[in-house]
């Protein structure tokens, strides 16, 4: 499938400077390399409702990015305010799903690493629910300057 995917920094997160996550699934924070069994956090929309969170995948979902070669799992939400289903990552861009990828950038330059972020947005092709195997570019994916294959 395709989806529109957007990054997210440690910078930008919330909160800011930090690498929380609302939820947990294989890490305490926001983080991951990339492979099969250590994927990225990647955050999704949401709708609220009577005080609670209905997310658009459910926490522990995994995909595989094929352009950043990385596999990355739902443990995050993407929207804020009391009603984060009017807001673009739960209404998609344009027809398509809309996934904000965790890259990381604590210890980088915060404008650097908003530059970064700006090269993955895009609609990319991404593998739901993907098996083992497809080639990974392991890392933090700021550190690697947000490079695509």
């Amino acid at each position: 499938m395709n989806a529109f995917l957007t990054g997210y920094s440690y910078w930008d997160n919330t909160p800011r400077g930090s690498a929380q996550i609302a939820r947990p699934v294989i890490h305490r924070q926001a983080g991951g390399t990339g492979t099969y069994e250590d994927p990225v956090t990647l955050a999704v929309g949401h709708v609220k409702r009577n005080g609670r969170s209905y997310m658009d995948y459910p926490a522990g979902t995994k995909f595989y990015i094929k352009n950043l070669q990385r596999y990355a799992i739902v443990e995050d939400l993407c929207g804020d305010g009391p009603k984060p289903q009017a807001g673009p990552c739960h209404s998609g861009y344009q027809g398509h799903d809309w996934l904000d990828i965790y890259v990381g950038g604590k210890g980088i330059n915060e404008s650097w690493v908003d530059g970064c972020m700006n090269r993955i947005t895009g609609i990319q092709p991404v593998i739901l629910n993907p098996r083992p195997g497809y080639p990974v570019s392991p890392g933090e994916i700021a550190a690697s300057g947000c490079a695509t294959f």
